[in-house]
């Protein structure tokens, strides 16, 4: 069994606070305890680095056990006021986040390109599909409802409460700083719930912008708390005896071990983990709007999302249009993200980059075809930066490390079936079960696809298959652990406990039914 210390050891890099600027002269990432931003009393800080330059723009604490129980601490206090504040009052609270949102999006944007390197448009769309989720939230008032049953037996009424589960903790990842921690607190909180986050270490200030303006917006003290850190911060929120459910997004390795932690330990947790997604194309797609989805999904954020498009099955004729794939790939604009007209930015951290070209390497030493080379990559102006082209292999196998691990980069595998029931095989055979999409013009195909797919979330004519915040992301098998996903009808479910409530009234205080024995209450 792979130790926890081994897991982490990949996941959170020792600490490094290695930059030329003083210590005041960088963005600080400060804690929030009980509604005071603060900075850290630790001794152990990591540079925040710009992807694109390799400057270091900012400095994040790990935090100390104190300071983590702190956190934890106030949240609980605060659940005690915070779960009988009117709906109404939570209500609000999201509609002025939400506007507060709005007003700062292209300021947070310009903060996540520095930190994570993604484009100012993918940063913007990065907030933007995180506002959709505090969007939903307001409407808690009608999504936190009961059921009620008059008469179920004599003069007995039955009916379910949706009440607070009590502190809640998320744990989120570097690829998409805004989105996900929008996923998980304002739903929480909106039920009533307290919540404990623990942002990415590798890009938090984007995250902490987010974070002042729902302290602004009026959640009260207590309610929203964030701690930095690696894996103590991560074990302290799996296993305190306060934490009664643990998000996570990440990782497989991570995801797993939070799972299983936080399981052992009594909390409901919902883990969302990696993923290998496929793209289907049939001969009857349109050619070029399939073509230019795939060539998005594939290369987007630098291939930097749980979702995108990772492999690419052409099923009969359609191996036809492998070299009009590649030359689109070949247009795409590598650069640093803050720089107008760039399609592909860095990948985060050298260590990112130098994980990819292993993986790169191992599929020509394994006997792919490497079409488009993306290695090498030198752009003018920040010959310091984590780029990596845009990367196209043919001839693969299943067997590959190409194909089996998720490459987390700006690669793309292209495979070739006979028939679309063979590329329905070929996809239920992978063990991740994130997202997959169809490219057809024919209902029957997508019909029968979306049937007999093995596979979450499932994309017809749609590259990136995430579902809007009015239902639930649900990707499955080896991509999730846990039976509720975020946002949605089942983030409600996740973040509350149902209480049912069987209830007789008399219209007269001296009825006497006598004594009954039995179970019916009839």
């Amino acid at each position: 069994m792979v130790s926890a210390a081994s897991i982490y050891s990949t996941i959170f890099p020792t600490v490094i606070m290695n930059s030329a600027k003083s210590p005041d002269a960088l963005s600080t990432a400060q804690l929030l305890i009980n509604g005071e931003f603060v900075t850290s009393r630790t001794s152990e800080w990591r540079d925040i680095v710009n992807p694109a330059t390799q400057e270091v723009i900012g400095r994040v604490p790990y935090a100390t056990r104190a300071e983590i129980d702190a956190a934890i601490d106030a949240a609980h206090v605060a659940f005690g006021s915070w779960k009988n504040t009117s709906v109404g009052a939570r209500m609000r609270i999201m509609l002025k986040y939400q506007m507060l949102i709005r007003q700062h999006l292209s300021r947070i944007a310009r903060i996540l390109s520095s930190e994570q390197g993604k484009t100012i448009a993918d940063a913007e769309g990065d907030i933007f599909r995180g506002l959709e989720v505090v969007e939903h939230a307001v409407s808690i008032g009608t999504l936190q409802q009961g059921e009620f049953l008059e008469n179920v037996a004599s003069r007995v009424d039955t009916y379910t409460l949706r009440q607070p589960i009590g502190v809640c903790a998320g744990i989120t990842p570097f690829n998409f700083p805004a989105m996900i921690p929008l996923w998980m607190f304002p739903m929480a909180i909106v039920c009533g719930n307290t919540f404990v986050l623990k942002p990415s270490e590798q890009d938090p200030l984007s995250t902490m912008e987010l974070v002042k303006l729902a302290v602004e917006a009026g959640v009260p003290k207590g309610v929203l708390s964030v701690v930095h850190g690696g894996e103590e911060v991560v074990d302290a929120l799996c296993t305190h005896e306060l934490i009664k459910t643990v998000s996570f997004v990440g990782s497989t390795a991570v995801g797993t071990h939070v799972y299983r932690l936080g399981s052992e330990h009594g909390k409901r947790v919902q883990s969302m983990m990696g993923a290998k997604n496929h793209a289907v194309v049939l001969p009857d797609a349109d050619r070029t709007h399939t073509l230019n989805a795939l060539v998005g999904a594939g290369f987007g954020a630098a291939g930097q999302r749980c979702m995108a498009t990772s492999v690419v099955v052409l099923v009969g004729k359609t191996q036809e249009w492998l070299p009009d794939l590649v030359e689109r790939a070949r247009t795409l604009n590598v650069n640093a993200g803050s720089e107008p007209g760039t399609d592909v930015g860095p990948v985060v951290s050298r260590a990112a980059k130098e994980r990819v070209l292993r993986l790169i390497k191992s599929g020509v030493e394994e006997g792919a075809a490497l079409l488009l080379d993306g290695r090498g990559v030198v752009v003018k102006g920040y010959e310091s930066g984590n780029f990596i082209g845009p990367t196209i292999f043919s001839e693969a196998t299943t067997d590959m490390h190409i194909y089996k691990e998720e490459i987390f980069g700006p690669v793309l595998i292209v495979l070739s079936v006979p028939t679309l029931d063979a590329a329905i095989e070929l996809v239920n055979r992978n063990p991740f079960g994130n997202g997959v999409s169809l490219f057809t013009k024919s209902g029957a195909a997508a019909r029968h696809f979306q049937s007999e797919i093995d596979v979450g979330q499932v994309g017809i004519n749609i590259p990136i298959p995430v579902p809007v915040p009015y239902f639930s992301f649900t990707g499955s098998r080896g991509s999730k652990l846990g039976d509720l996903g975020p946002y949605g009808k089942q983030a409600i479910e996740f973040y509350t406990q149902t209480k049912t409530v069987t209830a007789r009234w008399f219209d007269d205080a001296t009825v006497n039914d006598g004594v009954n024995t039995t179970i019916s209450l009839r």
